[in-house]
């Protein structure tokens, strides 16, 4: 059979139908990646890798280098066969991606071509629903299905209440309980593993994604460390890399991620429910905030929509509206949103340089 190998790494009839527009390239898989370094996989095993310069010239993006999950095609250096150069990324089915932390333009794709992102909250110190909002917001966006997996069920006392808050803002998504006490984890996570599926696990440190995974593949692949006195396991993941199951598919492993920045994010899809009440509100294009006949407002006021929920949507989407502009437009933007218009802040700048000189 052809790519009898890759196949075993996620290869689908989609990606294989592309590659043969480049007969001259081998086709493989980013199965991990060391900053400018990469380990793939290719039909006859594991090499290392590096963009060609011709690629690394043309491409002024970031986001468009290869990532963990990335088909990508390749050629062979004659005087090193350990070593392949990617000459080509082929296009991506779902890309999951963040704005890099401590930047305001960079993005950092954390995985490609996934169909399921398994987003990893415990049940302890971890949760947080505003954070998982987030989470939402990009897993949506992504093309992918977001699953919520909820961990260290053991630690938790009032699971019901957890699950019923979890309900209320996840529409539409499934919720997986998992403790490490649990010894069904393969049952609860095979509808959504299989040969040609690809799935990655998110979520901050601790929260339990390496245990699971080495509950998945059967034994230890990915390092632990013993809980805190928190609570709070220690997570030993430091890149991104990639496992095929022993029951088919392949699993993606991430770092902990201690801040999630939204370059763009489906909010519509993830809050659905402030979109439905949106549409009953008196006036169309009212703010939520005092306006009479406002349905967001009556829904914060008989307890049916969380004030928190509504601020923080208002925060991702103040975040998202910067998609797509240029450093021009986003500085435009940003001082419409603070003095309304470009008038106003010329206003604002004379009314002060008259106090100064009064």
């Amino acid at each position: 059979m052809l790519y009898q190998n890759l196949r075993t790494y996620g290869l689908t009839t989609r990606f294989a139908q592309e590659a043969l527009l480049y007969p001259e390239l081998m086709l493989a898989r980013v199965t991990e990646q060391h900053r400018s370094l990469y380990t793939i996989m290719t039909e006859t095993g594991e090499k290392h890798a590096s963009v060609s310069g011709k690629f690394a010239y043309l491409t002024h993006d970031t986001a468009a280098y290869p990532a963990v999950g990335d088909w990508v095609m390749v050629s062979e250096l004659a005087t090193n066969g350990d070593h392949i150069i990617i000459q080509q990324v082929l296009s991506r089915k779902s890309i999951f991606d963040r704005k890099a932390a401590g930047t305001h333009q960079a993005i950092q794709v954390v995985a490609t071509n996934i169909d399921t992102i398994f987003i990893c909250m415990s049940l302890n110190a971890d949760f947080n629903l505003r954070r998982l909002e987030r989470y939402l917001a990009i897993a949506w966006q992504s093309a992918a299905t977001p699953v919520i997996v909820l961990t260290k069920s053991d630690l938790c006392s009032d699971i019901a209440t957890k699950l019923t808050e979890i309900e209320a803002i996840s529409f539409g998504v499934d919720v997986l309980l998992t403790s490490i006490l649990n010894h069904e984890v393969q049952d609860i996570f095979a509808p959504y593993l299989s040969q040609e599926k690809t799935v990655v696990f998110l979520g901050s440190s601790g929260v339990g994604k390496s245990s699971i995974i080495n509950q998945l593949m059967g034994k230890e692949v990915l390092l632990t460390r013993e809980v805190g006195s928190d609570d709070s396991g220690r997570h030993t993941t430091t890149h991104r890399a990639m496992f095929v199951l022993p029951t088919g598919g392949v699993v993606i492993d991430t770092p902990g991620m201690r801040e999630l920045q939204l370059d763009s994010g489906n909010l519509s899809k993830t809050f659905e429910d402030l979109e439905e009440l949106s549409s009953q509100c008196k006036f169309r294009n009212c703010s939520h905030t005092s306006e009479r006949g406002c349905a967001v407002l009556a829904a914060i006021a008989d307890g049916t929509l969380s004030a928190g929920r509504l601020e923080n949507y208002r925060k991702l989407e103040k975040e998202t509206q910067y998609e797509g502009l240029s450093s021009r437009q986003r500085e435009h933007t940003k001082i419409t949103n603070m003095f309304g218009s470009m008038n106003e802040l010329k206003q604002f700048k004379r009314n002060v340089k008259s106090k100064h000189n009064y």
